[in-house]
């Protein structure tokens, strides 16, 4: 019974309380009140039609974007929005890049390297200035980053399409099933993946965000917003 409440009493891996998004110059918030929590090891989803704010709650939560009102409390560890790459130096080659990133966290930089390596499929790329990478090289360096480097909760928006098939179940492997006790948020417009790998749903609408516990539910409900 002790242990049963101890795990009842345990607190969330992420709480956001109130969160708000104005851009600045804009007459009204992109979002506002947004509160939710994010269990260890829960799979939320982040529904909403274009332009209503799932890819800036994902860089506000990555730490990307500053929120203009509430807070986000991590009391896990978190990757970066996997796919950004905001956060490399253009003019650094992707192997000055690695070995930044490699410091950054305190991991050997010859064991990051290998798996960033593996992961990408960049090859020589590697050694070229992140600059001249086309957006899809940029996205896979920063999704093999982002698995290199082990986190408790992973950032996802709209990655597993990066790629051809092939690349795009490597990284499906990767995020669902070799991480299959991790936590993540997942934006996404594709209802069978969100459907058969998230268990609730933040849908966001018009600035304002409902909370879905059941997963077939937000999938319905967003598949008739998105039909509107």
């Amino acid at each position: 019974m002790a242990a049963v409440l101890e795990e009842i009493a345990a607190p969330p891996g992420l709480s956001v309380q109130n969160l708000g998004m104005t851009y600045h110059g804009a007459t009204k918030p992109l979002f506002t009140g947004l509160s939710f929590d994010l269990a260890r090891g829960g799979r939320l989803a982040i529904l909403g039609r274009n332009g209503q704010g799932k890819s800036t709650l994902i860089k506000m939560l990555g730490g990307v974007l500053p929120e203009t009102e509430g807070r986000i409390r991590w009391l896990m560890s978190s990757s970066w929005p996997i796919g950004f790459g905001g956060g490399f130096q253009g003019s650094l080659s992707g192997l000055d890049n690695i070995r930044f990133i490699s410091r950054v966290y305190g991991r050997p930089y010859e064991e990051i390297l290998e798996r960033v390596d593996d992961f990408a499929e960049l090859g020589s790329s590697l050694k070229l200035p992140v600059k001249h990478y086309s957006s899809g090289m940029r996205a896979r360096l920063a999704f093999g980053l982002s698995l290199a480097i082990e986190f408790d909760c992973y950032l996802i928006d709209e990655l597993v399409a990066v790629g051809d098939a092939r690349f795009q179940q490597k990284c499906q492997e990767e995020l669902f099933e070799r991480r299959a006790t991790r936590s993540f948020m997942m934006a996404s417009h594709d209802t069978h993946l969100i459907a058969r790998h998230c268990d609730r749903a933040l849908i966001i609408e018009s600035g304002k965000a409902k909370l879905f516990e059941d997963i077939d539910e937000a999938v319905e409900v967003y598949t008739w917003l998105r039909a509107a």
